[in-house]
């Protein structure tokens, strides 16, 4: 018998293999990036429009539940207006505000004003129940966290809630302090300082006539 040829095994050209795939990718991504991009330009602005959309449609729900702005606030009344944690804003022009406050009113709630230290109504005042904004009526300062600080100002170590007040850093009269301001309708209120009793350590120096009082118990 004449002996078996043995079968030579062809050897593969991995260089002109690696070439051909990744020619064959190429054409592919040449081919797919036209329709991606078509994609994009369709599917990305309907989303955009539909999410401008949504938000337009929830502006126009917050406007329709938010209370009426120039209203006036009745001194035995709360004007508080909360959906979950947002305090709608008090916006009114210096005519309005004028027309609502007196003339010394406007000068320290709008004008960030300052009345006299043992002048104010309320300095003294050892009554039960609770400061609220003289422009806007939000609940500020409860008599429970007033103190007597010597200083001819109502004092208090913290607000009601913290969200009631918003602080501002005031530069004026030649030294850097906190400012106080009614965080709904930003009428001023006073400054904190960091020389207050426990357990906040906080002194809130706030005007009288920034504040009106709903003595607890009142109906």
């Amino acid at each position: 018998m004449a002996p078996s040829k043995t079968k030579k095994k062809k050897k593969v050209d991995t260089g002109f293999l690696l070439f051909k795939i990744k020619s064959s990718l190429e054409m592919r991504i040449k081919f797919l990036s036209p329709l991606f991009a078509l994609v994009f330009m369709f599917v990305l602005p309907s989303c955009n429009q539909a999410q401008q959309k949504h938000s337009q449609q929830e502006k126009a729900k917050s406007a329709l539940e938010a209370p009426e702005l120039n209203e006036v606030v009745d001194a035995d009344q709360f004007f508080l207006s909360l959906q979950g944690d947002t305090l709608y804003p008090v916006v009114q022009t210096a005519e309005q505000w004028k027309a609502q406050l007196t003339d010394f009113e406007f000068r320290v709630l709008r004008e960030a004003g300052t009345e006299r230290a043992f002048t104010g109504e309320f300095w003294d005042n050892k009554k039960k129940g609770i400061y609220t904004c003289g422009g806007c009526g939000l609940p500020l300062f409860d008599s429970e966290t007033k103190y007597r600080s010597g200083s001819g100002w109502p004092s208090y170590f913290q607000p009601i809630n913290k969200k009631n007040v918003k602080e501002i850093r005031d530069v004026s009269l030649g030294m850097v302090r906190t400012e106080v301001v009614c965080a709904r309708c930003e009428g001023h209120l006073g400054h904190v300082f960091e020389d207050g009793p426990k357990p906040t350590g906080l002194r809130y120096c706030i005007n009288s006539v920034s504040l009106d009082f709903e003595p607890k118990g009142k109906k």
